[in-house]
C-alpha cells in the first residue's frame, strides 16, 4: 500500500534478465507481486518499464525473452489502459518480438511435453500480441 512503485518496479524489471537463482526468483516473484497487487499505481510507472523490458528482451536470450513475455502479459492484464499505455513504446519492444515470432517447434505428430512450462517462444509472443 504504502510502497513507491516509481521506484521497485523498474528495479524488478529490470532483474528479469538476471539468470541464476535466487536473483531470478526474486525478481520475478517481486514483479508478479507487485503487478497483483499494483492496480492503479502501475499505469504512471510503465514508461519507466520500457527501459528494463527493451533490455531483458534484447539480451536474445529464449529463457529470458520467455520470462519477459509471461511478465508483460502480466503487466497487461493487471490494469486498465495499461496496454494503450504501451502503444507509444511498441517500436522499441516489437522488433525483438518480429525475431522470435517465428521460432515455433514443428514436431509433427509428437508431443511436447515442455508446453505445460510455456517456453515455447513464438506461441507465447502470439499470445503476448492477443493481449496488447
Amino acid at each position: 500500500e504504502k510502497l513507491d512503485y516509481h521506484h521497485y518496479l523498474p528495479i524488478f524489471f529490470d532483474g528479469i534478465r538476471e539468470k541464476e537463482d535466487p536473483y531470478r526468483f526474486l525478481a520475478v516473484e517481486g514483479t508478479h507481486n507487485m503487478l497483483e497487487r499494483g492496480g492503479s499505481k502501475i499505469l504512471p510507472v510503465v514508461p519507466q518499464l520500457i527501459i528494463p523490458m527493451k533490455t531483458a528482451l534484447n539480451t536474445r536470450d529464449p529463457e529470458v525473452i520467455a520470462t519477459t513475455m509471461k511478465v508483460l502479459q502480466k503487466l497487461v492484464l493487471s490494469g486498465e489502459m495499461i496496454g494503450e499505455a504501451l502503444v507509444p513504446y511498441y517500436r522499441q519492444i516489437l522488433p525483438v518480438f518480429n525475431l522470435f515470432r517465428g521460432s515455433t517447434k514443428n514436431l509433427g505428430d509428437a508431443m511436447d511435453f515442455g508446453q505445460r512450462k510455456r517456453m515455447n517462444l513464438g506461441e507465447l509472443i502470439d499470445e503476448t500480441l492477443e493481449i496488447f
